[in-house]
């Protein structure tokens, strides 16, 4: 069963940090571009970040500079760095993997694989 299991989340002040992993298991995931999209409350699900199997990355303009995705493919995992949190990224927070790139940056739907979601509180 291929599963996506994030972590990380939690509350932070306006300003600080957090490191949010996306453990992938039930098959290999080196060939898959790895992203990272966020949900808050009352709103549409967004697109943050993603990576592809050759390192290539994209960020949503909200997050650029600011957040930082990275890809270990030895223990399937992929890592979003958030820096200089501001209140607005506040959100549950979703690993997701596909094998086109263009499918995470694009769309919300249609993905191959989600995990349930991790919330970040930014307090201001």
């Amino acid at each position: 069963q291929v599963q996506l299991v994030e972590s990380g989340g939690g509350l932070v002040q306006a300003g600080g940090s957090l490191r949010l992993s996306c453990v992938a298991s039930g098959r290999t995931f080196s060939t898959y571009a790895m992203g990272w999209f966020r949900q808050a409350p009352g709103k549409e699900r967004e697109f943050v970040a993603v990576i592809r199997s050759d390192g290539t990355t994209y960020y949503a303009d909200s997050v650029k500079g600011r957040f930082t995705i990275s890809r270990d493919n030895a223990k399937n995992t992929a890592v979003l760095q958030m820096n200089s949190l501001k209140a607005e990224d506040t959100a549950v927070y979703y690993c997701a993997a596909d094998s086109n790139v263009y499918t995470i940056v694009l769309r919300t739907t249609g993905i191959d694989y989600w995990g349930k979601g991790t919330l970040v509180t930014v307090s201001s």
